[in-house]
């Protein structure tokens, strides 16, 4: 059997954020291809990370800028080694590359960080993003990474496109490997339109671009929906609330922040519409997921819509095609908002077709034997494949010996300490 070594940012949660739940699913499509999968982190452990034990994966803490991960690595020698974010193959790439060279280094992006923090600038800029916020130290730091690596998973087909276009990232160490759902997954019992009321927005609070659109659909958007909707309410769930997302809670204007949700799902279900007024962002989003599978109609913005369906950047949409509305302005929000909140056709329209969006864009079946495949046509032709990757090759000689030396550094100044 081959082992497989996830080098995790964090211990996943996947209660708390679509990143978690994309974990899981990559753990279970190398298990499905026969790897024995070993679960390693710097994190502290969460009272919210699953029990890794009960999906028969080994959980082992990691040491930062330490000769221990050598030592561990060189005894275990895996035949796979996945990094969880770009800061992690920083952290780690190096060791991995000297202590079992012939493992295949596969780096999981979860979103593009670089585009979301241009994104995020641009914002605060009040401009379009441009050239001297898409090309930060930050994504410096994020493409030379993927060169580093023999294959990045990229998890938005419009991220897979844009890396090659915007910085000539060669096809051929890019998968595009979205959210992977089985079939008893994506069919969940489905509440009809009249056991249904009030809109639901949800969203780890940790991540910028879902604390941000709670304040604009706090400050902006939910004003106007209550004025026509004056028996409405707004439901904000989300994981770890703090203080500044909990204070917005007005009665009077039926704005609530409940925070935690036992069941995400079940929330999202019990709501006529979903919201998720995104300005900026990057990857997939999973409340979009959960607003599909449970047959939630939502509306969001071009960014939310980006690579979760049929189109480019999530423009054009016909009402009712694929289970959303996409508007850009808090004025054509709340326009959308209330009129899938009150047109039971169109209603019915986007319920129906937010059932396709799993099975039809993000089958486990579809995408992880697809995974699978490439991973062994890679590791049979891993030299040439590495020969012909010449930007990795220098960044690893350069860029890895400065990462390397100041670990190392750190690591003899702990000792004296």
């Amino acid at each position: 059997m081959k082992t497989a070594l996830i080098i995790g940012y964090v211990w996943p949660e996947p209660a708390s954020s679509a990143a978690g739940s994309r974990m899981l699913q990559l753990v279970a499509a190398l298990q499905s291809g026969g790897y024995q999968i070993v679960f390693g982190s710097p994190a502290d452990w969460s009272q919210h990370a699953v029990a890794l034990a009960d999906y028969n994966v080994e959980a082992i803490r990691l040491e930062l800028n330490s000769t221990t991960f050598d030592h561990y690595i060189a005894g275990l020698q895996p035949d796979l080694v996945m990094f969880d974010r770009f800061m992690m193959e920083e952290q780690f790439g190096w060791r991995v590359e000297e202590n079992c060279p012939n493992a295949l280094r596969v780096l999981d992006m979860e979103d593009v960080h670089s585009l979301r923090h241009a994104r995020h600038q641009a914002l605060k800029d009040g401009v379009e993003p441009g050239l001297k916020h898409v090309y930060s130290e930050l994504a410096i730091r994020e493409v030379a990474a993927i060169l580093r690596c023999d294959q990045t998973l990229v998890i938005s087909e419009y991220e897979y496109r844009w890396l090659q276009q915007q910085f000539q990232i060669p096809a051929a160490q890019l998968i595009y490997l979205p959210f992977m759902l089985s079939p008893e997954q994506w069919q969940q019992p489905i509440t009809r339109r009249s056991q249904r009321q009030h809109f639901v927005c949800i969203g780890n609070f940790r991540h910028e671009p879902n604390w941000d659109a709670v304040r604009w659909l706090r400050e902006a958007i939910w004003p106007g929906i209550r004025q026509q909707l004056p028996q409405a309410e707004m439901h904000v769930y989300g994981a770890y609330p703090p203080k500044k997302a909990t204070s917005l809670q007005n009665e009077k204007l039926g704005f609530y922040v409940p925070g935690w949700a036992n069941d995400a799902l079940e929330v999202v279900r019990s709501a006529g519409v979903m919201l998720a007024p995104l300005r900026f962002g990057a990857g997939l989003k999973g409340k979009l997921l959960d607003a599909a599978i449970t047959g939630t109609p939502a509306v969001t913005t071009p960014v939310g819509a980006e690579g979760m369906y049929e189109c480019e950047g999530g423009c054009g949409l016909t009402p009712g095609t694929q289970g959303v509305l996409v508007a850009e302005s808090a004025t054509a929000f709340v326009t959308s908002a209330v009129r899938l909140y009150q047109n039971d056709s169109l209603w019915n329209a986007c319920a129906t077709a937010a059932l396709q969006l799993a099975p039809e864009r993000f089958a486990f079946a579809e995408h992880a034997p697809r995974w699978l495949a490439c991973l062994q046509t890679l590791e049979a032709n891993l030299e040439a494949h590495r020969l012909s990757g010449f930007y990795g090759a220098m960044l690893r000689h350069h860029t890895l010996k400065s990462t390397r030396y100041m670990s190392q550094w750190i690591e003899a100044k702990n000792r004296l300490l």
